[in-house]
This record gives structure tokens, sequence and C-alpha cells, in this order.
């Protein structure tokens, strides 16, 4: 069991539904709850918990709800596509045609993830040679393989040969594993035309399927080309078919046609309609897009065999080889180190966040791809008040000393130091609550010696030099006083536009054996009409998982007045009118985990 650093998380509202409906006035809103109804205390244990504190570091802030954003609740927009490697820009129009990976010259190794660079194949030519003058022969042009500069894979590995150093992505996406060219969409089109021409017929003329078989890619646009022809020569046939070019497979006349040729109901009931019904039929041929499932596996059986295991290639590895559409459909999926294709990068994105009341941005990164600056970003740590909290260490005291990392003692109080530092140019009132005892079986005392208190603005370092002494900084009444002791209603140190309050905690028994029964109130009234008190049953089970983890709720009610804006300061005479403003939230203390066993 290792000790644990103290720390501070803060709450979100967006955990609390009601806070996103503004102005409804309803008693779970921070605003209306009261400092002294326990019942309605934050649990740090409730699996709710786990999704609704943060550090103060992870979370914006909204001007305009004035309140806190995390993670969760805030609306994401994409402002720009780009890749990672060359940090070239992508309109977000080729995103849906060319997918979401690089289609430059930029690759990553299927084995290693690092970047893969392109370099030439060929050793260049020695420049003493004849006719190597001016050493206009030592540049050679090709041909061009991507390696890797970590674990020296190449992309020779797979016979794969590029003839120009750049647009590799559309030099790779022509070539299969072993070096041999696949028909492109384009290609593809091109020759069926010439066979419609020719006098020929696209379906069984065997042209447009090549000794490597049918990949993906093809059998789609052979299916694509058959049905059109199908449902052309039904609309021919005056069958009242509409054609692929004027509805689509995707039109509901079409969808509802087709349906009504398998159940046989409609108009296409007669005679006639079932006549003109037996000219549509399935595809037969490799170029009409029928693939015969080739279940033979001694090929890759016996490369198992001569490779082992280690040729294999693992989950996620697959995992990262993009789509390619020219390996055989279905059985001929990459399951061997061998077959590894280079990845293209994934593009990453900029992103502006908005809040999800009044979607105001509250965070925009600039525009440029090479910069990592913001247009505009509101960190809740500059307008919300920063915690720390630490042990309190008195000057000369021989007693017991608490480490930070240290485990806590049970049943020994401990006084913790929790300082307040306030990020505005304004005055702000600190008000804080905590229940008397921590949640969960393990009821740990918590006692607030200065519950409210007032921080000073953040003004500037020479301002505040040029001011008395006595605001500068003072312990309790007496600045400097060495044999100073925490006091009920004082502040133990304050600075510029700092605070500092003393929490004292007595740390609870984790023995199950001395758990008392807690106490609640029952269903039926006595005969003074009040409600009996029973005791519930008490829950002995071993100690679960972070139970002796020691957290502490706290509920943080800021106030501050600003000078009103607009219609209000045009309004009234007075130029020194203020406006009120609170934000209140709940935050958890983590003291450390309590030691076992006394």
């Amino acid at each position: 069991m290792s000790p644990i650093t103290p720390y501070t998380y803060f709450q979100c509202p967006c955990s609390d539904s009601a806070l996103f409906r503004p102005g409804d006035g309803s008693p779970s809103s921070p605003k209306n709850r009261d400092f002294g109804d326990e019942d309605g205390a934050f649990d740090p244990r409730a699996p709710r918990a786990n999704y609704s504190l943060y550090p103060l570091e992870y979370l914006l802030y909204c001007e305009d709800c004035h309140q806190i954003r995390c993670p969760r609740c805030i609306a994401e927009e994409i402002a720009t596509f780009y890749c990672p490697s060359c940090l070239f820009e992508v309109p977000s129009s080729n995103i849906k045609s060319e997918g979401n990976r690089c289609t430059r010259s930029c690759f990553q190794c299927p084995v290693c993830i690092a970047p893969l660079s392109v370099t030439s194949f060929e050793t260049q030519p020695d420049p003493n040679l004849l006719g190597a003058q001016d050493h206009s022969a030592a540049h050679h042009g090709g041909p061009y393989v991507l390696n890797c500069s970590y674990c020296n894979w190449s992309s020779t590995e797979t016979d794969v040969k590029f003839d120009k150093s750049n647009g590799i992505h559309g030099q790779l996406a022509k070539q299969r594993n072993g070096g041999t060219t696949r028909l492109t969409a384009k290609e593809r089109k091109e020759r069926r035309k010439e066979l419609v021409q020719s006098g020929g017929s696209a379906q069984g003329s065997g042209h447009l399927a090549d000794e490597h078989g049918i990949d993906m890619e093809t059998q789609f646009a052979n299916l694509k080309h058959f049905y059109q022809t199908q449902l052309s020569s039904s609309t021919s046939g005056g069958s009242g078919f509409s054609g692929l070019g004027e509805l689509g497979f995707s039109s509901p006349t079409s969808l509802s046609r087709i349906m009504s040729i398998y159940t046989g109901g409609g108009s296409l009931h007669d005679k006639k309609s079932k006549s003109r019904i037996g000219n549509m039929r399935e595809a037969l041929e490799g170029d009409e897009g029928l693939i015969v499932a080739n279940l033979d596996e001694s090929a890759a059986i016996e490369k198992l065999r001569s490779e082992g295991l280690e040729g294999t290639i693992d989950m996620e590895q697959l995992q990262n080889q993009p789509p390619n559409l020219g390996e055989p459909h279905l059985h001929g999926r990459t399951r061997f180190t061998s077959e590894l294709r280079p990845i293209p990068y994934l593009l990453r994105t900029k992103r502006s966040k908005r809040c999800p009341v009044c979607r105001h941005i509250i965070s925009k990164p600039e525009a440029k791809i090479q910069t990592t600056r913001f247009r505009i970003r509101l960190i809740a740590g500059n307008y919300v008040p920063s915690i720390t909290i630490r042990p309190l260490v008195l000057p000369g005291s021989s007693g017991f000393i608490q480490h930070p990392d240290a485990l806590l003692q049970p049943l020994r109080p401990i006084q913790y130091m929790l300082t307040f530092k306030n990020p505005i140019f304004e005055t702000v009132k600190i008000s804080l609550a905590t229940p008397s005892r921590t949640p969960g079986r393990f009821a740990s005392k918590v006692t607030v010696l200065c519950p409210q208190f007032e921080i000073d603005a953040n003004t500037d370092v020479w301002d505040e030099a040029l001011k008395d002494d006595n605001r500068r900084k003072r312990k309790g009444e007496e600045s400097g006083n060495p044999h100073q002791q925490p006091e009920v209603g004082k502040i133990w140190e304050r600075g510029r536009n700092w605070v500092s309050v003393i929490v004292e905690v007595v740390p609870a028994s984790l023995r199950v054996d001395l758990l008392e029964a807690p106490e609640e109130e029952g269903e039926e009234e006595g005969e003074a009409g009040e409600k009996p008190k029973v005791k519930r049953e008490v829950d002995r089970s071993p100690l679960r998982e972070d139970e002796d983890l020691l957290e502490i709720p706290m509920f943080v009610r800021v106030e501050w007045e600003v000078d009103a804006v607009g219609e209000e300061l045009g309004s009234s005479r007075d130029k020194e009118t203020k406006e009120k403003r609170e934000l209140a939230y709940w935050c958890v203390l983590g003291l450390g985990r309590v030691a076992q066993g006394n």
C-alpha cells in the first residue's frame, strides 16, 4: 500500500442536470443549497464522481455563464485537419473522398510505427566513371523504396518499389504485394468501354479479371455494373423498373419494387409482370462480381511451419493496417509480417470548444498548423481560486510531524494548512462548508477553523510593496509570532493574493469490529408525531478497494464585485456601480491513505 501526496479535485456542474437549466431556481443549484444540509453533500466515493472530478488544470471557464466546464461537457468543433508528419492542411472535402489518412508521402513503419523515409533502391554510380562529367550521372532517378531507420524494415520485403520519390500514396495504391500492378477504377471503366465499343460484352469476357484474382474494389465495381445492366435491360423491356441513373438502389421506389420481386405482391402479381421479372438474374461469372470462396489454406499452413509464430502479426499490427482495396476478398487478409504494408499517417485535428449552455467559444486554436498557440483560451485557473493542501508544521514543535507522503494514523488528530490563491483583480469572499463526518463506512471527523474569509485582489507586486506592512503578510493577530497556535475563526497566514486556513482531521479506524450501526429515521410516527430513530444493519465486509483513502468533500462559494457594464452602466449616472457575482462548486481534498491494523 503506497502513500499518496495530498491533492485537490474540482467538480464540474455538468454532473447535475438541473444546472443546465438557467434560472430554474431548483434546490439542487449550488446557489440554493444550504451549507448546513449534510444530506445533500457530495460523495467522492460514488461511481458518478469518477466522471465529474478533475484537477484545476483540466478545466475551462465560461465568462457568460460564470461556470466551470470540463472536457466531458464542452461541445467540440473541428477547425482544421492536418498531417502530423508534413504539417500539410487537408481540406474537409478531401476527408470524405480520400479518407482520414495523409495522401502524400508520409508513412509509418508497420512493425515499430517509426516514420519511413524515401530512399533510392540502387546505389549511385561512381562519379569517376566515364559519362559522369560534372557529376551529371551521379544522381540516380530510382527505383525508390521506403526504409525504417529504427528497425531496418523496408518495402522491399513485400517487393514494392516506386518509380518516383513523390506521390508515394498514389503509387502504393496501384500495387499489390509482390510488385504486381492492379487496375484502378478509372482504368477499369475505360477498358469496359473499349469492350463495349469493340462489339464484345463486359459479362463473360474474362478480360477484366486478372490472374491474381478479383480484389474488393474490383468486385464491387463489377457488381455495380452488372446490376446497372440488369436494371437498364428490365426498363427497356417495359417492366416498369427505373434505372440506377434515375433513382439508384437506395431509392424507396427501387427498394419496394425489388422487394415485390421476391414477395410476389403488388402490381407485379400478374402473369405478364412475372414473365418480365425473369429477365433479372444473379451474377454467374467473375466479371459480374461472383467470387467462389477458396478454402484451401495449405499455402498458409506451410508458410506458418517455415516462419513460425514469430512470423505472424499481432492484433495491434492488424488494426493499424489501413484497408487495402487491392487485397483478395475475405480469405486473403494479412496474417504474416512479410505481408505488412506501409501505414499512412492518420490525420490530426485542431478543435474549438464551446460552452454547452450558451454556445460561446471558450477555446479556439490558431488556424496556422505550425503554431500551438490559442486565439481564445479561457482556463479555469485564471478565474477560480486555486486550492493547495499540506500538513501543518509548527516551528519548534517537538511532537508528531506528519510527512506529506506518510500514512495517516487512525484516531490521531492532524492539522492541515489549506491555501487559497486569488487569480482575479478583485477582492473575493470565500465561504467553506464540509460535513462533520466524511461519507462512507469509515467516517472521519473534519473541522474547518475559519470557514469564511476574504482574499485580496491579484494586484501588481510593486503596488503591494507601497502598502502597509500589515497588509503584505501577517500571521493571525501578530506577524511573525513563533508561538502562534491555530485558533477558531482566525486565518493562519495571509499574503498578497492568498490566504491559508487550518483544517483539523481525525482519521477513522479501519477495524471492521469497531463499526457502529448508523441511525436513521423510521417510517412510522410515534405518539408525539416524531419518527423514532432506527439503527441500520452494520456492513462488516472486508476492506474494499481505495476504502482506506481519506477524501474530504468541501463546498466552496466565491463572491466578488465587478464594475457594471452594458445597459446597467449606461442607464445609471453613477459610474461606480458594482455588480455582484457568485461561483459555487464542490471540491475534494485528498489527504492520503489511513494505516490499517490499528
